[in-house]
């Protein structure tokens, strides 16, 4: 098997369960795990929203890019990402707007939610990039009501 078979890519909204799913397939398959956020983050030495508010968005943006081309096709493992990656198998993880936000509400700590009205914030960003999600993956799952173990044996299924 070479390298690229080896290789998922997990993209998705806000609170679809990437990082939890991520971590979970890591530990059941024995891939490494590749964190683009987790990456960013060790990379400035501070949390994503001191990254937002010390640099802005851009600075983070132009981050992701130059590492996402680090991360070119024949990697192996799981790749933990908000954005497309174009790998062996791009897995889009989903769910309804409802139970995304409901995830996300949780946490204070998102920096494009940082608005006067982070609802609708939220619903304008998933409403942008999902048409870029659904045109990136290869496979899609929804997660509304899953647990992160259904999850990760849906993916363990598709390889």
């Amino acid at each position: 098997m070479n390298p690229g078979d080896n290789a998922i890519a997990l993209i998705g909204f806000m609170g679809a369960g990437k990082s939890a799913v991520g971590r979970e397939l890591s530990r059941r398959i024995g891939w490494p795990r590749h964190d683009t956020d987790e990456m960013i983050r060790e990379q400035f030495g501070i949390s994503i929203p001191d990254i937002f508010t010390r640099y802005g968005e851009a600075a983070f943006r132009e981050a992701e890019t130059a590492l996402l081309k680090t991360l070119r096709r024949g990697i192996a493992g799981i790749v933990v990402t908000g954005g497309g990656i174009i790998l062996r198998r791009i897995v889009w993880l989903d769910a309804d707007e409802g139970v995304m936000w409901q995830r996300v509400s949780k946490h204070s700590t998102r920096p494009l939610l940082q608005t006067p009205d982070p609802r609708a914030r939220f619903a304008e960003l998933l409403r942008d990039r999902g048409p870029l999600y659904q045109s990136a993956a290869d496979y899609r799952i929804n997660t509304t009501g899953n647990s992160i173990v259904e999850v990760t044996d849906e993916i363990i299924a598709l390889i």
